[in-house]
């Protein structure tokens, strides 16, 4: 009987021993799980509005506390406790489920708390400042899922530091909060460049209004000259000659401004007519009667070839100075004088050197339009030729500066530097 009661005793021994050992493997076999996602949100509440506590990466092991709803607590290496949604976990074993009605309803409180205090803090609409792709997950080197494009306008669902969660057009997604603005802010922004844009618009119509009130007037006098400011000692930047039409931009103090051929600049006021003058012909010829006065010095206009050539010559006033070229655009000096006696049949020699050789000599005082006049320290050391126009004028390609334009020889330079002259024509 001892021995029966004995067996017996060492049996439930066994039987308990073998359930302890069952109970315990369960207890252990359901205290671990493994993150199954890329990233996992750790959360502060089994709610998928509450406070990131942590991200967890693929594979990461946590310790299972338990489980409410589809929600399981956990805790972590680094000992921190929350709670992940049961999707994102593979669970080894059972876990004890403590849902409760009340559970429930403390649950849903919580949610709705949480959900009011992330409303007023944390979310929001945002417009987005620049295109920009949303990351998988707050970090800056994560894939990218989609691109959000410039003045898009977004819902904040969470932030974390400087990244924040946004949601556009269901989809969900990581961004800078730099790249984003509020709605005040971006209205400001459009006001500004609205304002802006009218300034500029007014700004132009202006310009406009006043290029329409701009009027046409002519040359009165045989030549003009086109000063670079309003004073009859401002360099001369282009001549005219009478009746040539100009734009008048504006009067000022006796000085017009004008617009012609392409450049702006000053003309006396005296020296502009509303029409053009009327050319009359002498008994003697060809000599004309016209307006003149102290700001330019009339050229009475000679009979002959000379004076084609000279009129010709004056078409080119304004035109480029450019070394060694020959027109039709731009000219050096012999290649100025080679291009126009070009036009009216007349072959000269390239260099104002060797077009002193060309045609015969002329005296000074024997000078008439047409003749070429050459400059120099001497007779070998000739640089530089000009066509006479007469009154002591010439029109020559001066310098880079100045281009073609007319100069008097009898002061300054080219009075100092008179060599001779030559009659080609």
């Amino acid at each position: 009987m001892k021995r029966k009661n004995l067996i017996r005793n060492i049996l439930m021994i066994a039987i308990l021993g073998v359930a302890i050992m069952f109970f315990t493997n369960v207890i252990f076999a359901a205290s671990s799980a493994k993150i199954i996602v890329e990233t996992a949100n750790l959360r502060e509440t089994a709610d998928e509005n509450s406070k990131i506590l942590e991200q967890l990466s693929l594979n990461d092991e946590v310790e299972v506390l338990q489980k409410t709803n589809n929600w399981y607590q956990v805790k972590t290496e680094d000992n921190v406790t929350g709670f992940l949604r049961e999707d994102l976990v593979e669970i080894s074993g059972d876990v004890e489920d403590t849902t409760t009605e009340e559970t429930n309803t403390n649950s849903e409180t919580t949610v709705e708390e949480n959900s009011e205090e992330v409303t007023v803090e944390e979310t929001g609409k945002r417009i987005v400042k620049e295109n920009t792709k949303l990351k998988i997950v707050p970090v800056i080197n994560a894939t990218d899922i989609v691109e959000v494009k410039q003045n898009d306008e977004v819902t904040i669902i969470e932030t974390i530091g400087d990244w924040v969660c946004i949601e556009k057009d269901t989809t969900k997604g990581w961004i800078r909060s730099d790249k984003l603005i509020t709605l005040e802010e971006k209205a400001k922004q459009d006001e500004e460049a609205k304002a802006k844009a009218e300034a500029e618009k007014k700004a132009e119509e202006e310009v406009k209004a006043k290029e329409q009130q701009t009027k046409t007037k002519y040359a009165s006098s045989t030549t003009v000259n086109v000063r670079k400011e309003a004073s009859k000692d401002s360099e001369i930047i282009a001549q005219i000659s009478q009746n040539t039409a100009v734009e008048v931009i504006s009067d000022e103090g006796g000085w017009a401004k004008v617009k012609v051929n392409g450049k702006e600049g000053y003309i006396a006021s005296n020296l502009l007519s509303d029409k053009k003058t009327e050319v009359t012909t002498s008994s003697r010829g060809s000599n004309e009667t016209r307006k003149s006065n102290g700001e330019n010095k009339a050229t009475t206009s000679v009979p002959g070839k000379g004076a084609t050539v000279v009129e010709t010559a004056k078409k080119y006033i304004g035109y480029s100075y450019k070394y060694g070229a020959t027109g039709p655009t731009s000219f050096d000096c012999s290649g100025f004088t080679s291009y126009i006696f070009k036009l009216h049949g007349v072959s000269l020699s390239r260099t104002a050197k060797a077009q002193y050789g060309n045609g015969t000599a002329v005296s000074r005082s024997n000078l008439q339009p047409g003749d070429l006049v050459m400059f120099g320290p001497s007779v070998s050391g000739i640089n530089h030729v000009g066509i006479y126009i007469g009154g002591g004028q010439i029109v020559h390609a001066a310098t880079p500066s100045r281009g073609v334009t007319i100069d008097t020889i009898n002061s300054g330079y080219y009075n100092n530097n008179y060599v001779g002259a030559r009659r080609v024509i």
